[in-house]
């Protein structure tokens, strides 16, 4: 059973506190590691490590900083496997997909890479006669990172690769479900040549958070998970005088128009829906056909595919779905399906009891489907993390398109359709954040931003993309006048370009 611990100063770092907790193997139900759980104290180190780095990291060229980027990203190709492992390991998910998720954390490292250019900013010649005014982006300082559990490698590739890019150092608390990814990460960036300092993790809990989230040398936080912590951590954190951006849960609907190639529709609800078990704040939980022949027709499409769907541990190349991350997790989401029950939707499809030989204890839910979900059932207002999908029978495009304005999350969303009219209708007038049309799960480039809109997103900025660079850089104009006008002597009227 291996230790699980902390990375601070450039090396591992025990801690002072004494508490820990198991990991799991989710799909055995055998505990695997143990974590040490950070300290307040702990947190300060890290913090301290940070702070005393920060001076030089800030003063290396963007260049510079972008070369180390680059060879951790080329280790990060080299070794793609061995993190994909790990994540199987702890997480559960399949190895493609983990492979998958390392694949779309690396991109936002590409993009990162290109430091000199991201960070170059305006100059205006002569504003007032013999007066120049130019801008620059200034590093924050120390900065946090909080993760979860469902993207170990790929969400914090969201947040560090561009806060050190900028001149910022970093501290990561990853998820205490799937801790070991931060560990790789932090040891490969060293062998990469960053400084010892500049990125730190902490493994922990709420402990952990609050320390990072009370620290007065915390510039800003970054956070994904569900929307009551993530009103939490902005809440904290913004009263704290810190800059934030905490991306909550999400309800994400699909709209199947009825000129949608059904094929299509199904395909794409079927790795939406149920790919990583559903664990993921860009899975389509509720499918919206328009019409109930639209909707026949979607369910007989979906159940032949549910069927020949497999189930298995996340070392099984032939599976297309893992188990679910621990055992709460399994009981939460067969709970739901309970309810969904109770409530007097349609199960189509049930996953609940599913077991599988030599892994009997593992976390299994297999794939779930409802129909004649109605907009006041729990599992239509609330969001699962599971692979449960839901179809709610709409009786227009208008009646479909209200729903999704008047849900609580406004993360992201689809359309399938032949309609151009209807599709750009869509894109213009729906509220939420990320928008697919004929694509499942609209998850932009690392080029392009990543966040929602409503109770999905608390703060002003985007993760990653040009909003990334902005959340993690201070603008600073700066107006210059060169020698002449001092000799005129001192001038005490407010100052104006002549």
């Amino acid at each position: 059973m291996k230790s699980i611990q902390h990375f601070v100063g450039g090396k591992p770092f025990a801690g002072t506190s004494t508490r820990t907790v198991p990991t799991y193997n989710p799909a055995t139900g055998e505990q695997s590691g143990e974590l040490s759980l950070a300290s307040t104290a702990d947190v300060r180190a890290a913090v301290e490590a940070a702070k005393a780095a920060f001076p030089d990291w800030a003063a290396t060229t963007p260049l510079r900083r972008a070369r180390i980027l680059n060879k951790f990203l080329s280790i990060m190709e080299a070794r793609i496997d061995e993190m994909a492992a790990v994540i199987t390991a702890e997480h559960g998910k399949v190895h493609s997909d983990a492979l998958g998720e390392i694949q779309r954390g690396m991109e936002v490292v590409e993009f990162a890479t290109a430091a000199p250019q991201l960070l170059k900013s305006e100059y205006t010649e002569n504003v007032g006669t013999g007066v120049d005014s130019y801008a620059i982006r200034q590093p924050l300082g120390v900065v946090a990172g909080i993760t979860p559990f469902n993207f170990p490698a790929m969400v914090p590739m969201w947040m560090f690769p561009i806060a050190l890019a900028a001149g910022n150092c970093f501290v990561l608390k990853p998820s205490e479900r799937d801790p070991s990814a931060s560990l790789l990460i932090a040891a490969w960036l060293k062998e990469a040549g960053l400084p010892d300092g500049v990125f730190n993790v902490v493994q922990g809990d709420k402990e952990a958070v609050d320390a990072l989230l009370n620290d007065p040398d915390i510039e800003a936080v970054s956070f994904v998970g569900s929307t009551p912590i993530a009103r939490y951590i902005y809440t904290t954190a913004t009263a704290n005088g810190k800059r934030c951006q905490a991306l909550g849960g999400a309800k994400n609907h699909m709209i199947v128009m009825p000129d949608a190639d059904m094929d299509q529709a199904a395909d794409a609800l079927m790795g939406a829906a149920f790919g990583s078990a559903g664990e993921r704040c860009m899975a389509i939980s509720v499918a919206v056909p328009v019409g109930d022949e639209t909707a026949d027709r979607l369910i007989d499409k979906l159940k032949p595919r549910i069927a020949a769907l497999k189930v298995g541990p996340g070392t099984d190349p032939e599976a297309d779905m893992g188990p679910l991350v621990t055992a709460a997790a399994f009981e939460r989401v067969t709970g739901y399906i309970d309810s969904g029950v109770e409530e007097g939707a349609e199960l189509v499809v049930d996953g609940r009891g599913l077991k599988l030989q030599g892994y009997e204890n593992g976390y299994f839910v297999g794939a779930t489907l409802f129909d004649k979900v109605t907009t006041d059932m729990k599992i239509y207002k609330e969001e699962i993390f599971g692979p449960v999908l839901s179809v709610a029978r709409a009786k227009s495009y208008d009646e479909a398109a209200q729903w999704i304005n008047d849900h609580e999350f406004g993360n992201g969303t689809a359309i399938f359709t032949r309609d151009g009219d209807a599709a750009r209708e869509f894109a213009h007038k729906i509220k939420v954040g990320m928008v697919g049309v004929n694509v499942p799960i609209p998850v932009p480039m690392a080029f392009h931003s990543f966040g929602g809109w409503k109770a999905s997103l608390f703060g002003d900025h985007h993760m990653h993309g040009p909003e990334g660079v902005r959340f993690y850089t201070r603008l600073k104009t700066i107006t210059q006048r060169w020698p002449k006008g001092i000799r005129a002597g001192a001038e005490f009227s407010m100052p104006t370009m002549k």
